[in-house]
């Protein structure tokens, strides 16, 4: 017979997974161990919200849910942001936490409060395990986790339940719902005749491309009828960027909505392809009117954000629909005026990757270095808005970033956990100076890994992102500005190695170095803190 810990474990051992983050506590000692058993390795850290990211890094290499795991109290309410990150991000996650048997909660306080109560408020589903139920109980929350529009699921395990052992049973195991394409009817038959006239064709994908599987579908289909690609940042990639179709992945640059928001509009068939707005600025609200331009979507899931309408919605896989879409549809000429290549060239004329020094040459300079499965993480900013306009990714999930919720030190977690799912791929995280800050207990974790992680940092001493906003409406600096870390020093004192960068060729040798040295390296890149004036 099993324990309950033992039957958790292993259902997430089913699941694929791996590893296990957090920080431990008495009351998660038994799943600890039970994970350890099961082959899940346990991974110590320095902070609950970074074990939320790294655990999500793991997932975005195997997908695979990640496993977060947290003791009562205040490790469950360290983790609140990671949770609502992985909600909006669209991350599976399964957040395990321990807490005091419930009749010993009546008369004991300590630490104690509702788990489920602030868990369940943000995530996906929170459960309690009880006795009787428990492999029901993990096969629901990995389900759930995976399901639909992914996100996280929260577990409180007591102490006594996680060594008790249980039933002898049939193991509970939900099939998982197969792919599911539009039914032939008068709504396909209409939106395969709107492909068929349409003279001037937009593509629009987003991260459901991804959940589905479905990045090599879209693409074909992208290239057989020449219609040019935009992507939202999760979704760069799944047409590699060199592609001439290729106009990039984008969400929240003002500058390049002004140049790409135009081409939507003169679009005459807009089709939406996994396509969640919510990594998306203002602009992007009511980008179209479903009057004037035919809008077809394919989306896993209903509409009920509202951002945007579609003059026909197929809800099932992004895959499926695409492919049924397609059928008995012979390609034909499209934009006969070459603004979406004109768009492309402007884009790039826009955004040049070609200066001396600054955050761009940074940008370019790694991007030129790194093989094409190389994954790179970038943390929120000034900085992230202009690598994610600049970068040029040639595969899906090789730019991971929190683009939903824009949480801040979350790049070398998300790289630290793709760098331990995969040792093989070189792993790049990009951050700023004060996001970095945040979590500088993490590169100790990095040291105890011996992770070769390399972690490139845009030194301006100062919240660009937010001072430029203050300049632009005319009001006082406040509150962006703070002293320069000597982060080479720093990393040398934690066991790293550190350097400091202030042109192209430095940093190239850094990176080249740090990518096969035998512990993290981090390199500091100074830039001024005006270098994205007019950038974004």
């Amino acid at each position: 017979m099993a324990t309950a810990a033992q039957l958790v474990a292993q259902r997430l051992y089913e699941a694929g997974c791996r590893h296990a983050f957090g920080i431990p506590g008495g009351e998660v000692l038994t799943v600890m161990e039970a994970l350890k058993a099961a082959g899940l390795e346990f991974v110590l850290v320095k902070h609950e919200n970074s074990g939320g990211f790294m655990a999500e890094g793991t997932f975005h290499v195997t997908g695979a849910p990640g496993v977060l795991l947290a003791t009562v109290g205040p490790g469950v309410a360290n983790a609140v942001n990671v949770i609502v990150n992985a909600e909006q991000d669209r991350v599976p996650l399964i957040f395990l936490t321990g807490c005091v048997d419930p009749a010993e909660a009546q008369t004991y306080n300590h630490q104690v409060f509702d788990h489920a109560a602030l868990i369940g408020s943000v995530g996906k589903a929170s459960f309690t395990l009880v006795d009787g139920a428990v492999d029901t109980i993990i096969d629901k929350a990995v389900s759930i986790a995976m399901d639909g529009r992914p996100g996280p699921v929260h577990i409180d395990i007591s102490t006594a339940i996680a060594g008790r052992e249980q039933p002898a049973e049939a193991l509970t195991r939900r099939v998982m719902p197969a792919p599911v394409a539009p039914a032939s009817g008068p709504d396909l038959d209409f939106a395969r005749k709107l492909l068929r006239n349409a003279e001037r064709p937009v593509l629009i994908a987003g991260v459901e491309v991804l959940e589905h599987d479905a990045a090599d579908t879209v693409a074909a289909f992208a290239r057989d009828f020449s219609i040019p690609a935009i992507t939202t940042y999760k979704a760069k990639g799944v047409l590699p960027e060199n592609d001439p179709l290729s106009l990039g992945g984008w969400g929240l640059s003002p500058l390049g909505d002004s140049h790409l928001l135009p081409l939507v509009k003169t679009s005459d068939l807009i089709l939406l392809a996994g396509y969640d707005p919510i990594e998306m600025r203002s602009s992007w609200v009511k980008a179209w009117d479903v009057e004037k331009t035919a809008v077809i979507e394919f989306s896993g899931v209903p509409n009920t954000h509202y951002v945007h309408q579609a003059s026909l919605s197929f809800i099932g896989n992004v895959g499926a629909g695409i492919a049924t879409l397609r059928k008995g549809v012979e390609p034909h000429p499209v934009w006969s005026n070459g603004a979406p290549l004109e768009t492309r060239k402007v884009l790039a004329e826009a955004f040049p990757t070609d200066e001396a020094w600054g955050p761009a040459a940074i940008c370019d300079e790694v991007n030129r270095l790194l093989p094409d499965d190389a994954i790179a993480s970038v943390d929120t900013g000034a900085h992230r808005i202009l690598l994610s306009s600049v970068w040029r990714a040639k595969k899906p999930h090789t730019l991971i970033q929190s683009s939903a919720l824009c949480t801040m030190g979350c790049a070398l977690p998300l790289a630290m956990g793709a760098k331990l799912a995969d040792p093989s791929r070189p792993v790049v995280a990009f951050t700023g100076d004060a996001g970095l800050e945040m979590i500088l207990g993490e590169l100790a974790t990095l040291r105890d890994l011996r992770l070769p992680v390399v972690t490139v940092v845009f030194v301006d001493a100062s919240l660009a992102l937010i001072e430029m906003k203050q300049r632009a409406s005319g009001m006082d600096n406040l509150g962006v500005d703070f002293g320069k870390t000597d982060f080479a020093a720093v990393a040398c004192a934690l066991g790293g190695n550190g350097v400091d960068v202030d042109n192209r060729s430095d940093l190239a040798s850094a990176v080249s170095d740090g990518l096969t040295a035998g512990t993290f390296t981090v390199i500091a890149a100074h830039i001024d803190r005006t270098a994205y004036d007019g950038r974004i």
